[in-house]
């Protein structure tokens, strides 16, 4: 039995991946348990495009995609990252890339434990959830940024 969650990261955008398994072990630990096993998967417009399409009805790029492929005995799941969405909203909402990235693999990997932001009650307890892990990595309200940006 393992003592630490196994994510693996397969960058198909950089020549140098931009993430590291330790910062991204430390973003998901306060997320994930420790059997765990979560691939990150950072892809371009095309891919994240093709996928949302494919999985969601949804015909443009997004800048997160989850696959849950198996919580029966362990949590087993994908994380699709799409590098120029982050670039750009991270860029539009004055936030560093590292934030952005930290922000959305908790969002996506709170998705693979059933947390979703379909309607007000569901994103506001995601939300908090997301924020309070953000606070204790020493990030900022991702939110407040965001509504700070827009005004």
């Amino acid at each position: 039995m393992q003592s630490k969650p196994v994510i693996s990261i397969q960058d198909m955008v950089h020549k140098k991946s931009i993430l590291k398994k330790t910062e991204c072990l430390k973003w998901l630990v306060p997320v994930i348990d420790k059997n765990a096993e979560i691939t990150i998967r950072i892809v371009d417009s095309e891919e994240s495009k093709s996928l949302n399409t494919l999985y969601r009805k949804k015909n443009y790029s997004t800048n997160v995609l989850s696959f849950l492929i198996d919580d029966t005995s362990h949590l087993i799941g994908d994380i699709v990252l799409c590098a120029p969405v982050i670039e750009k909203e991270a860029f539009e909402q004055a936030k560093s890339i590292e934030a952005h990235y930290a922000h959305l693999i908790i969002h996506g990997a709170l998705h693979l434990y059933g947390y979703d932001h379909e309607n007000k009650k569901d994103a506001d307890m995601m939300e908090a959830k997301e924020i309070k892990i953000l606070s204790g990595l020493g990030f900022k309200n991702p939110y407040l940024i965001e509504e700070s940006k827009s005004r």
